[in-house]
């Protein structure tokens, strides 16, 4: 009988293993970086990509992960989350663009939505050989039963991992359609892949079947073969649908590759327009690692020599880490004489200006700034930051315009909401100080938080009122919030 709770509680264990793989990476905690320019480059990157899949412009939005790993995914919903890993290993924005299309892939296959599928199918293996394993241990086959149980294990992780493996051809597969669609080079993709083999053998993965059947993901050596085979042999745009459906099957071994039904000369027939993007991808590259590396290292990276606007975005952001004013200020200056027009550098200037003390010299840069980019939810954020920092009545009816334009246009913006809530309180406006806490304090997982001063807002503000309304809707989100904390409990 000893046996027997032994195999039950091995059971319960491989089970309760199974559910805690099942949650995925969106129960993990993830740190978000948000940049005005960098969010605006990624999107300019995946609209195309996303019109190509049938999604339609706007439709994607891409997520900046503070993440040195070197991955990208999708967490459900139509939200591609990139590691600022990946961007710092990208040679070039058609790198990125080549894993952006490869995302979208999972996304139009539904792959997080049939993640569940996968794992019920493994589930269903590890209890039937648990099922005979107990039968067996009732019998007296005590070996016999853990034979069984191993064996049931094995089976489940390698259909589990079979499907996970399908499921990343298949996004492949698509990537390819998408590329040539949208037209976009789908060398990048190729030259990625490479990275990342490189990378395996450097670190002595194993490459052989063997190995491939312990892999979430087919061999990097297959995929980029199938790859290089599937965008040498690409039909033209305009061919039928099932026969780029076969193709795609066939190239990458797998069923189910999704691609969009078009009608003749409904993709594009020339490339995009690749050089401004190029640019702005390494400005963008720069200025993150300049903000994500230790000063040392940045200032090595980009020596003084280097006088172009990637490596002046990176000495910026190290000097302005070490405290040395006078030097971000020359670095940002000698951008905004490359170009005057530039908001992105005076987004900067104002930020350094603003975070270095100099309150009032900060705002007409960041003023300047959020008037070119059209109110950037970002830099107006900032902007409104600045007035209130002035400690100057005579800035909150500015600081609250600039705010209201910023959560109307970007709800998700946690910092926003907390200035919002400091003006309406330096007005003596407590209802709605507490209504923009609530919904910074969502934002931030902080239910109860949000709760308390939710329903706070909705007892002081007009019943029926648009603020009221809200209030209550806010009240319903940290309510389901707390109820999926507690079932988690």
């Amino acid at each position: 009988m000893s046996s027997l709770k032994s195999l039950t509680a091995r059971l319960l264990a491989v089970l309760a293993a199974l559910a805690l793989t099942a949650q995925g990476a969106a129960a993990q905690g993830v740190s978000i970086l948000r940049d005005a320019e960098t969010e605006q480059l990624l999107q300019d990157m995946v609209d195309p990509l996303a019109e190509a899949a049938g999604l339609g412009e706007g439709a994607v939005d891409v997520v900046l992960i503070n993440d040195p790993s070197i991955n990208a995914f999708v967490a459900g919903g139509q939200r591609i989350y990139v590691h600022s890993g990946l961007i710092n290993a990208a040679d070039n924005a058609n790198e990125v663009q080549g894993v952006l299309a490869h995302e979208l892939g999972h996304i139009t296959g539904g792959h997080i939505n049939r993640f569940s599928e996968g794992a019920g199918n493994a589930s269903r293996i590890t209890l039937l050989s648990a099922l005979l394993a107990v039968g067996a241990a009732f019998a007296g086959g005590g070996e016999a039963a853990m034979g069984v149980l191993a064996a049931g294990q094995q089976a489940a992780m390698g259909s589990f991992l079979a499907f996970s493996r399908t499921q990343e051809a298949s996004a492949d597969a698509a990537s390819v359609e998408y590329l040539e669609c949208a037209g976009v080079d789908g060398a990048g993709l190729i030259t990625f892949f490479s990275k990342l083999q490189n990378l395996e053998y450097r670190h002595a993965i194993r490459q052989d079947d063997e190995a491939g059947y312990s892999r979430t993901h087919p061999l990097t050596g297959d995929r980029i073969a199938r790859l290089e085979d599937a965008l040498a042999h690409r039909p033209t745009s305009d061919s039928p649908p099932a026969d780029l459906v076969a193709e795609i099957e066939q190239v990458t071994g797998t069923e189910g590759a999704q691609v969009v039904e078009r009608a003749p000369g409904e993709c594009r027939t020339t490339p995009l327009p690749t050089a401004d993007l190029e640019t702005r991808f390494q400005r963008a590259k720069a200025k993150l690692y300049g903000y994500l590396a230790p000063p040392e290292r940045t200032l090595n990276a980009y020596p003084d020599y280097m006088t172009g606007a990637p490596a002046r975005y990176a000495r910026a952001y190290a000097y302005h880490q070490q405290a040395r004013v006078e030097q971000a200020l020359d670095e940002v200056n000698a951008l905004i004489e490359m170009d005057p027009d530039d908001p992105y550098f005076l987004e900067l200037k104002g930020q350094i200006l603003l975070e270095s003390g100099h309150v009032e010299e900060a705002i007409p840069p960041l003023r300047e700034a959020t008037r070119m980019t059209g109110s950037n939810p970002l830099i107006a954020s900032s902007l409104g930051h600045a007035l209130i920092a002035t400690e100057d009545p005579a800035y909150l009816d500015e600081a609250e315009r600039v705010l209201r334009a910023a959560v109307g246009r970007d709800r998700e913006n946690p910092f926003a909401w907390y200035q919002l809530g400091v003006v309406y309180g330096q007005r003596g406006d407590i209802p709605r100080a507490r209504l923009a806490s609530a919904e910074q304090q969502v934002m931030q997982g902080n239910p109860q938080g949000a709760l308390v001063n939710a329903q706070a807002a909705e007892n002081g503000l007009p019943m029926g009122s648009p603020d009221w309304i809200r209030a209550q809707d806010v009240a319903l989100q940290a309510r389901g919030l707390l109820e999926q904390q507690r079932d988690r409990n």
